[in-house]
């Protein structure tokens, strides 16, 4: 039995659609050649970035837990600048208080040895007479032991170069014996004890004095000019 076409029973459907062939072949197999990137060999497209909500405008971007930091460490660094300069100052203050403490040891000592002078100088003077024997010469040199291990120092002997700082002049001489102001007399010994000058010493000073010209000897058989004894020979 045959069927029959009837167009009634496509009255009420649309149009059929077109059959589409896509040929998704890379090699054209009638050129042999890579063809290029179609629709459907296209490469996907990159998604959009996402975007990060960013701070309104008037909030701040910076963390309050990094703001708490930088504000401990800002204190720290103060504290610590602070602490330093107090213990500065206060080796400065051992330094000072050192210092004045060893003056006021030292001045003590030089006023102690200073009342001792006039006993140094009997004990010279006698000692110079030939007085200075026996025990009392044994204690005598013990004190003088004692004061100078203490830090006394004599000064003032001849020879010396005068020196108007701890030298008192109170003798004045010439001779062409020196080359320039010399002690030549001691009359008095001085003392100093540490840096501090307790007494100068009382000298005499000696100055130079230009001796006479020197003579020039004869010159080719000529006569002296002051009368030699060549002269009064002849």
């Amino acid at each position: 039995m045959t069927h029959s076409y009837d167009e009634s029973e496509n009255q009420g459907r649309g149009p059929e659609e077109p059959v589409v062939v896509r040929d998704r072949r890379r090699v054209d197999p009638q050129t042999g050649q890579v063809r290029p990137p179609g629709p459907a060999h296209a490469a996907p497209e990159p998604e959009a970035p996402v975007e990060h909500a960013g701070p309104s405008l008037g909030e701040s971007i910076m963390d309050d837990s990094v703001t708490v930091v930088s504000d401990v460490e800002k204190e720290l660094s103060e504290r610590t600048a602070d602490l330093q300069r107090l213990q500065a100052e206060y080796a400065n203050y051992r330094k000072r208080v050192e210092r004045d403490r060893e003056a006021v040891v030292i001045g003590a000592k030089a006023t102690v040895v200073n009342d001792l002078l006039p006993l140094l100088d009997d004990l010279e003077r006698a000692d110079q007479h030939g007085d200075l024997t026996g025990a009392f010469k044994a204690v005598g040199d013990k004190l003088i032991s004692g004061l100078q291990r203490a830090g006394l120092e004599s000064f003032g002997t001849e020879g010396e170069v005068f020196d108007p700082s701890v030298h008192e002049a109170v003798q004045h001489n010439t001779s062409p014996d020196v080359a320039g102001p010399t002690v030549t007399v001691v009359m008095r010994r001085g003392y100093r004890f540490g840096d501090r000058v307790l007494r100068a010493a009382l000298v005499g000073v000696t100055d130079h004095e230009p001796g006479a010209a020197p003579v020039d000897p004869p010159v080719g058989g000529e006569l002296p000019l002051d009368g030699g004894p060549d002269a009064q020979q002849q």
